[in-house]
C-alpha cells in the first residue's frame, strides 16, 4: 500500500468550497469601501440601510417581560398555537381570505426572521437536477442579494431577469424561453419591490402562480413590504391562489410560498421574527429541515410577535408616517430623477443618471449616505447593469431629518 501523500495540483487546491463564488458583494461592504477615501461635509445622515427608525410598539417592552422567564426554555420550531392562530387572522384580515383557506397547523410556520427563510428555502426545494440539467433559481435584477446565496447554497444557477422603468420595475418571468422556465426549479418575486417600490397586481401574480404549476417550479413571493404602502393595499400570492382553480392535490397554495416579516410593518427589525405560508406539502418538507438545521425564535419574542400580528393600529400609524415622507419627498424633488410615488416600501428609487458618483457627491457635500443602484444589481448578458443609474434612498429617518435630506439631494444633485 502507497502511504505517499500526493503532492498533484489537486490537493493543493484549498478545502474552502468555491461554491459561493458567484455570490455579489454585500452592497454594504462595497458601499464603505466606495465612501472610505472620502471626508463627509458634517455627521453622517443615514439613509443607505432600510432599516425603520420610527418608535417601537408600546406593547413590546410590557410582553417581553411578563414572558422573561420562557429565554429559559427551548422554543419548538413550529412556535406556538397563538402565534400561529394570530398570522392566520391576519392573513384572513388583511388580505380578505376565507376562513376556511388557511390551516393553521399545516400552512403556517415562523421563521428566524425572513432573510433566513428565503436563503433557507431552495435547500429544500430546489432538486440537485431539473429535467436532466442544473436547475435554474430566478429572480428580479435588481435583487435582494440572500436570494442569490440561497440558489448558490443549493446548487443552483441564479438567473437575474431585469426589472427596469420598461417593465414598469418588474421582471416578466412568463417571457423567458420554455427551455429555461422547463429548468428552473425556483422563482423569487418581490411584491412590493425593494428597491423600486412596484408592486404586482393580483392578475400577475394569478399568472406567475399558473407558470410555476405548468412548469413544476415553487414560487416564492417575498412580501415582507405589503403592510406599508401608498394608496392600494398590495395583493398577496395567497389571494391569487384561492382565485384559481384547485389544484388536482387539493391544495389551493400548490407551489406558492409567501413570506412576511415584522421588520417594517413593526419597526421591529432587531426581534427578527417572520413567517411563511403556503404549500402544504412543502411546509412539511421545510418543517422537517429546520428541526436539523435552523434557528427557532424565542418564545418571549413569539409573545411579541403575536401581540404584534394581531394589532393593527400601530402599523397603519407606522404606515402613515411613511406616506408622509412620501408627501415630502413629492413636493421637494418634484419631476427630479424621474421621481414617483412608490406603491409600496419606503425606499425612493431615482434616475440620477450615475449611482455611484451621485452617491460620492452626497457623501463628500452633503454627509448623506444612500445606496448605488448598481450594488444591488448584477449586469445582465450585454454586460449592463440595470441600475447603474439609480441611487436608493430609504427613508427610515424622522419627518425633520428626511425634509433636511431630501433638500439636500435636490440642491446637490440638482446643481
Amino acid at each position: 500500500m502507497n502511504n505517499t501523500i500526493s503532492t498533484d495540483a489537486s490537493s493543493k487546491r484549498h478545502p474552502i468550497t468555491d461554491r459561493f463564488a458567484d455570490m455579489p458583494a454585500g452592497p454594504f461592504a462595497r458601499l464603505n469601501a466606495l465612501l472610505a477615501p472620502l471626508t463627509p461635509s458634517g455627521d453622517p445622515v443615514l439613509l443607505s440601510l432600510g432599516e425603520p427608525k420610527h418608535p417601537v410598539p408600546d406593547f413590546v417592552a410590557p410582553i417581553l417581560a411578563q414572558h422573561i422567564d420562557d429565554f429559559g426554555r427551548y422554543p419548538p420550531i413550529m412556535g406556538t398555537v397563538g402565534f400561529r392562530d394570530a398570522v392566520k387572522s391576519w392573513l384572513i384580515r388583511r388580505f380578505d381570505l376565507p376562513i376556511e383557506a388557511l390551516d393553521a397547523d399545516h400552512h403556517i410556520m415562523p421563521v428566524n426572521g425572513t432573510r433566513e427563510a428565503l436563503f433557507n428555502l431552495p435547500l429544500v426545494a430546489s432538486p440537485p437536477e431539473k429535467n436532466g440539467k442544473q436547475p435554474l433559481v430566478l429572480m428580479p435584477n435588481p435583487f435582494y442579494q440572500c436570494y442569490a446565496a440561497g440558489a448558490l447554497a443549493a446548487g443552483a444557477k441564479p438567473v437575474y431577469v431585469s426589472a427596469t422603468d420598461a417593465s414598469n420595475h418588474l421582471p416578466d418571468f412568463a417571457g423567458l424561453p420554455e427551455d429555461t422556465l422547463n429548468q428552473t426549479s425556483m422563482v423569487y418575486a418581490c411584491s412590493p419591490a425593494n428597491p423600486q417600490g412596484a408592486v404586482m397586481s393580483l392578475e400577475d401574480l394569478q399568472i406567475l402562480i399558473t407558470l410555476a404549476r405548468q412548469h413544476h417550479f415553487v414560487l416564492a413571493v417575498d412580501e415582507c413590504y405589503a403592510d406599508i404602502y401608498d394608496k392600494t393595499p398590495p395583493a398577496s400570492a395567497l389571494q391569487a391562489c384561492l382565485s384559481l382553480p384547485t389544484p388536482p392535490n387539493g391544495d389551493p397554495f400548490s407551489n406558492v410560498v409567501v413570506f412576511h416579516s415584522l421588520s417594517k410593518r413593526s419597526s421591529l427589525p432587531g426581534l427578527r421574527s417572520g413567517f411563511i405560508a403556503g404549500d402544504k406539502a412543502l411546509m412539511t418538507k421545510v418543517r422537517a429541515f429546520r428541526n436539523i438545521a435552523a434557528p427557532q425564535t424565542p418564545l418571549p419574542l413569539l409573545a411579541v410577535a403575536t401581540a404584534a400580528w394581531n394589532d393593527d393600529a400601530h402599523a397603519a400609524e407606522n404606515r402613515k408616517l411613511y406616506q408622509q415622507k412620501i408627501d415630502l419627498a413629492e413636493s421637494i424633488l418634484g419631476n427630479q430623477f424621474n421621481f414617483y410615488r412608490p406603491a409600496g416600501g419606503f425606499f425612493l428609487w431615482l434616475n440620477v443618471g450615475d449611482g455611484l458618483a451621485a452617491t460620492q457627491k452626497l457623501w463628500e457635500q452633503g454627509a448623506l449616505k444612500v445606496l448605488p443602484g448598481a450594488y444591488l444589481a448584477r449586469d445582465d448578458e450585454n454586460g449592463h447593469n440595470p441600475s447603474k443609474e439609480y441611487i436608493r434612498v430609504a427613508l427610515v429617518q424622522d419627518i425633520a431629518t428626511t425634509r433636511t435630506a431630501l433638500t439636500q439631494i435636490a440642491d446637490i444633485l440638482g446643481s
